[in-house]
């Protein structure tokens, strides 16, 4: 099977070598352009499967990219992680507004970058999901339906599993208990709010049941997010 392609149009050398290397070492297929210009360039002439863009280039924004990649009917589809300074609330409801299918701040982990990757992969193109996916010592295996969490079996119920799984296709990443509800429950069905609140404490108790320490962390007024370097 041919390698998954990934652009990543990053100015910043270091930055982008450092993604790279990652990114090749996980089994993906890297290209790299320094400017917007370029990236339409190469974009037009050879679509990769997946784009991570930054914000600020020279030539041509990234916003502008993103732009104009969604104006193509050949490019539409094509999935655009921002990577950006840029953390305002604001920055990222524009960023997403332009076409992005996610939006990550820097400074940021390449392993949260690969979560990314994949999250967004198995969203627009299922047929790329793996089987497994991991963030920090816990891996979900969909197939069989198995939690690890270092060397112990979680066992969870069918919500938490789904729960778990939810935020582990995006690790750091804020969610309110109405979204949680919509991906994990369905927008077409009714439930209260505060069942979040229940099945998120059982998923907490069952993945800290070791004594590794919780990692699911709640933010006030926010939501619930996936934090794997929390202990």
């Amino acid at each position: 099977m041919t390698a998954t392609q990934i652009l990543i149009v990053e100015d910043e050398a270091a930055l982008a070598t450092l993604l790279e290397y990652n990114l090749e070492k996980e089994g993906f297929d890297v290209s790299l352009s320094a400017d917007g210009e370029d990236a339409l360039l190469r974009i037009e002439e050879s679509p990769p499967d997946l784009v991570i863009l930054d914000w600020l280039l020279p030539k041509i924004s990234g916003i502008e990219v993103c732009r104009r990649i969604r104006a193509r009917s050949e490019t539409r589809n094509l999935p655009i992680i921002m990577v950006t300074a840029r953390a305002e609330e604001d920055d990222r409801i524009r960023g997403l507004d332009t076409g992005a299918d996610d939006y990550l701040t820097k400074p940021f982990s390449t392993n949260e970058l690969i979560a990314r990757v994949r999250a967004v992969l198995r969203r627009i193109r299922p047929g790329l999901a793996e089987d497994k996916v991991s963030v920090g010592d816990i891996v979900v295996d969909r197939v069989s339906h198995r939690v690890m969490r270092g060397e112990q079996e979680i066992h969870l119920g069918p919500t938490e599993f789904r729960l778990l799984d939810h935020l582990m296709q995006h690790p750091g990443r804020v969610f309110s208990r109405e979204q949680l509800l919509n991906a994990v429950w369905g927008s077409d069905v009714f439930v209260e709010v505060r069942t979040v609140d229940v099945h998120i404490g059982r998923l907490r108790k069952a993945l800290n049941k070791y004594g590794q320490g919780d990692p699911v962390r709640t933010v006030r007024s926010a939501g619930y997010v996936l934090d794997a370097a929390r202990k």
